[in-house]
């Protein structure tokens, strides 16, 4: 196919595909002659991991192009789906603090340390094989020390249950992976679930707990509707 016919199945602009190719991102096609390039489906499928990757993922064309020469490398689908998880950013707490304020400083650093410990202690417990390098262990503890500063701590204890939690939604976002051998599919399917598909679980989450609160009330007024009058 042609670069136009390649920007309309794929639903990115000429330009923007000369761009990806101009960088790195895109492979170049087939030369047919000075003045046609042909392309292919593995070039529509590197374009929607390329887009997955740099707008659901906010991920900068840098590192976007670090992300798919590592995905072009002999890995397993393990070793897929860590490259990509590790690159996608990172959600965490977000803290203010005013610049030269050392109590607050030392108060911000001690809760960053011992919530450190906290999120170690939760990863024993669970008994969660968790690397060294992942990202998610820094960025959960600042988390954690964010709540502290608010007056509410969480600890390891505290957070197994949603750990558990954790880990049955995992089992599940990976029966969803299973059976997907090709490594450009199984990162752009990562993707989606790591980015696009998060949202949709919190939202669950805040309607389990409308519903929640909804049992809840209507259990109390059930319950002083039934108390005897005198």
């Amino acid at each position: 196919m042609r670069i136009s016919e390649l920007s309309r199945r794929s639903g990115v602009p000429m330009a923007t595909i000369k761009y990806y190719r101009r960088e790195g991102l895109l492979p170049e096609g087939r030369v047919l002659n000075p003045t046609t390039v042909e392309y292919d489906e593995e070039h529509i499928q590197r374009l929607r991991l390329i887009r997955s990757l740099i707008q659901l993922g906010g991920l900068s064309v840098a590192r976007t192009r670090e992300v798919l020469e590592a995905v072009e490398r002999p890995l397993d689908a393990f070793e897929t789906l860590a490259v990509v998880h590790h690159a996608l950013p990172v959600p965490s707490a977000e803290t203010s603090r005013k610049d030269g304020e050392d109590r607050e400083r030392a108060a911000d650093e001690a809760a960053s340390g011992g919530a450190a410990a906290r999120v170690e202690a939760l990863i024993e417990n669970m008994g969660w094989q968790i690397s060294d390098a992942s990202p998610h262990r820094p960025a959960l503890a600042e988390s954690l020390a964010a709540l502290s500063r608010l007056g509410t701590d969480y600890t390891a204890d505290d957070l197994i249950p949603y750990a558990r939690i954790a880990t049955s939604t995992a089992d599940l976002d990976f029966a969803q992976l299973e059976g997907i051998e090709d490594q450009i599919a199984l990162a752009e399917r990562a993707v989606v679930l790591s980015v696009l598909f998060e949202p949709v679980v919190r939202l669950l989450r805040r309607l389990a707990q409308e519903d929640a609160n909804h049992r809840r009330h209507d259990r109390r007024a059930c319950g002083r509707a039934e108390q005897p009058t005198e």
